[in-house]
């Protein structure tokens, strides 16, 4: 075997490593040192992957882009494998009784009604787009606004891939620009609404900001000593590469399945690339099934050791998140974008204002004790990830006082359930002109439904907790 640089297939994946690393050691710095990024709150991926974008695009240096594009897919469903392997520490499964477990289910329903909404919006542009300043534009892209903003790189790239398989040219860099964009609309949109607020006086009490000492449990009880001769990191790598190839396992086992019956080839044709296109989704669901074997094992006796743990699939996840943004930022075709640049704008303009509006109305519904708090949060994640969630909602939860920073990571896990439809939506809408148009009429009905169940659950908490304090006022 050639070992020298003449040998690509050996060298290519440390090079590119090498980039990423360095890309993101410079946009640490730049977030350090300079405040107009650290101001702009945008996390450190994302500006070292826009460094990596204007590097790619200008000829600088040339990067790996089927390499990119390959971290960017498996980096998704490694970050969410490894957040579904963490087992929950007592205190936390507290927090979720009560009202956490009905917060739980309302943040679940408001991020999937975000979803609908931006996706209604998106595909209502392009098909009017595509009938009026850009005739003959791929009607169903306008699904990629929910999958760019609201899902974050990872499915922008995803289903943008799928989508220009299906016919949409520059799909995949559509997609990616979509979800990049989200990461500005986080920035301006939630500081804009920020200095309104602060202009009007109408920002919550302000609570000073402490240095954190986090409390990080390196390892709980009965887990894997470090004594042990395997490293504990080695069995999480373990752990999450035995989902993932299950994962593999169990899509191409199905797909193989239903491939054997003729009848079944248009469903078959359907599936494949969302199946494939959500693998993340169901390697989450076979993680949470072999979190919950293992939980079983050690109940009856069957093994007597804790082998996830939560603090190193939290680093796990967090690596494989950042690669991926900076290698899905990164890979934009500039050129791509350049016959569908009027669509982009008007969709990604209409579609921040929009998520940023509905929002604001939505968190004084169902957030009414901490609306402020709960707005920042769900918008920050609604045009980027969580942690842009998480970053929107320090400047005005610094100490996480309220129950929003609980509320995005069980909200996520309870949307997976109501988000399901989607799947079929992004199908459907791809297979033809008459499809998508249907698709649009589906979403908007389920998104009625959807939003009016959650305001009706919000309104009658709120009278419970009118005639619960009343009694307690009674009974005084």
């Amino acid at each position: 075997m050639d070992f020298s640089s003449a040998n690509r297939e050996l060298w290519g994946f440390i090079l590119t490593s090498g980039v990423l690393a360095i890309l993101l050691l410079f946009a640490n710095l730049l977030r350090r040192k300079i405040r107009f990024f650290r101001n702009a709150l945008a996390p450190t991926s994302v500006i070292a992957g826009f460094i990596g974008l204007i590097v790619n695009e200008t000829g600088l240096l040339a990067l790996d882009v089927d390499l990119l594009h390959m971290l960017t897919y498996h980096g998704l469903a490694i970050g969410f494998i490894a957040l579904s392997l963490r087992v929950p520490r007592l205190h936390d499964l507290k927090k979720q009784q009560g009202d956490g477990l009905y917060n739980s289910v309302n943040s679940g329903m408001l991020i999937v009604s975000n979803y609908l909404m931006q996706g209604a919006l998106g595909l209502a542009i392009t098909i009017v787009a595509s009938f009026t300043f850009a005739p003959g534009f791929y009607k169903a892209a306008g699904i990629l606004l929910p999958m760019g903003f609201g899902q974050g790189p990872g499915q922008g790239n995803n289903i943008g891939a799928m989508y220009e398989s299906y016919g949409f040219a520059g799909g995949q860099s559509f997609g990616l620009a979509i979800a990049s964009i989200g990461f500005v609309w986080a920035s301006i949109g939630g500081l804009a609404y920020l200095y309104y607020l602060k202009k009007k006086d109408k920002l919550p009490a302000a609570t000073k900001r402490i240095a954190e000492k986090g409390e990080a449990v390196f390892q709980e009880e009965d887990e894997v000593p470090l004594s042990e001769p395997v490293d504990r990191l080695t069995l999480q790598v373990a752990l999450i590469s035995l989902v993932y190839l299950i994962t593999y396992g169990f899509i191409y086992g199905l797909l193989w399945l239903l491939g054997q019956f003729p009848a079944l080839e248009g469903l078959v044709n359907t599936l494949t690339p969302l199946l494939w296109g959500f693998n993340f989704l169901i390697g989450s669901v076979i993680a949470l099934l072999m979190r919950g074997t293992l939980q079983q094992f050690r109940k009856k006796g069957w093994m007597s050791r804790q082998y996830p743990n939560t603090y190193l699939l939290n680093r796990i996840a967090g690596f494989a998140f950042d690669v991926m943004v900076v290698g899905a930022i990164s890979t934009i075709s500039i050129g791509d974008l350049k016959a569908n640049w009027l669509v982009f704008v008007i969709l990604t303009l209409l579609g921040g204002i929009a998520t940023l509006f509905y929002n604001i109305k939505m968190s004084k519904i169902v957030y009414p004790d901490y609306p402020v708090a709960g707005m920042m949060g769900m918008f920050g994640m609604m045009t980027g990830t969580a942690s842009t969630g998480v970053m929107l909602l320090r400047e005005v939860d610094p100490l996480f006082r309220t129950p929003m920073s609980m509320n995005l990571v069980t909200g996520s896990s309870t949307a997976i359930i109501f988000a399901a439809p989607i799947m079929l939506f992004i199908g459907f809408a791809a297979q033809s002109d008459l499809l998508a148009y249907v698709t649009l009429g589906a979403i908007i009905v389920y998104w009625a439904i959807l939003h009016f169940a959650l305001k009706y659950r919000a309104k009658k908490h709120a009278l419970k907790k009118i005639d619960a304090n009343a009694g307690h006022g009674d009974h005084d």
